[in-house]
């Protein structure tokens, strides 16, 4: 694995297979970089496919992935758009210096992923850009103020999505996070309904529970999908 600062300041770490069919991106915070190692072993476990992997730090967690302003949920730090400029950094510094680094092919086929926060931006992204051929969104929170209205009125640009969810995340006295399971059950629905190629997996435990494993799980399945169709 590599550490590269790209264009715009940011920390990406890397991890490349010999001659990767596939890019694989997450944005993460410090604490998850810390398991990228056992993440990466986690999916080289679940498909045996070539693939290179960016992970890039999100420094301000509630506004460089929020796709729009909305009021604290817990504690007392609201949530900032900054998902535009994250998204923008992706495909316009993120993508092509890492590729032109790998020598990737240009028709690679890009996968983004993220856990909690960050796989709600992965899916805002799967919504709002083409450049994304999956999205693993794992324990995604889809709780956000306004996210159905968002999504009822769109189709997602990605072909596959993945979607998970602990079975203990919906039983919190929290009345907005409590959303979550009823709310990722419409998301999955829906995306059944407009023929996109989907997956909702339920994990045993919290929200806390093994998050490297699931994360390479959500990876790994877009990685599969996409594999036995090309």
């Amino acid at each position: 694995m590599e550490k590269y600062t790209l264009a715009g300041g940011r920390s990406c770490t890397v991890y490349t297979d010999p001659s990767p069919k596939y890019l694989l991106i997450q944005p993460a915070d410090a604490r998850e970089l810390e398991f990228f190692e056992k993440e990466i072993e986690h999916i080289k476990s679940l498909t045996d496919v070539p693939f290179a992997f960016a992970a890039f730090e999100i420094t301000d967690w509630n506004s460089e992935l929020s796709p729009w302003i909305a009021p604290p949920v817990f504690g007392s730090d609201p949530f900032g758009c900054g998902a535009a400029v994250t998204l923008a950094y992706i495909e316009q510094h993120l993508i092509p210096e890492v590729s032109r680094r790998l020598s990737l092919d240009a028709c690679a086929p890009v996968i983004l992923g993220g856990y909690s926060l960050a796989a709600l931006f992965a899916l805002w992204a799967g919504y709002t850009s083409d450049r994304f051929d999956a999205v693993a969104a794992v324990s995604p929170s889809v709780w956000f103020p306004g996210w159905l209205d968002f999504i009822g009125k769109r189709t997602p640009a990605a072909e596959s999505i993945y979607l998970s969810l602990g079975l203990k995340e919906e039983k919190t006295r929290n009345r907005v996070m409590a959303t979550v399971g009823d709310n990722i059950r419409k998301q999955y629905e829906l995306l059944l309904s407009q023929d996109i190629s989907c997956a909702l997996e339920w994990n045993e435990g919290n929200h806390f529970t093994v998050t490297a494993l699931r994360t390479a799980k959500g990876f790994a399945w877009c990685v599969n999908t996409i594999d036995s169709h090309r």
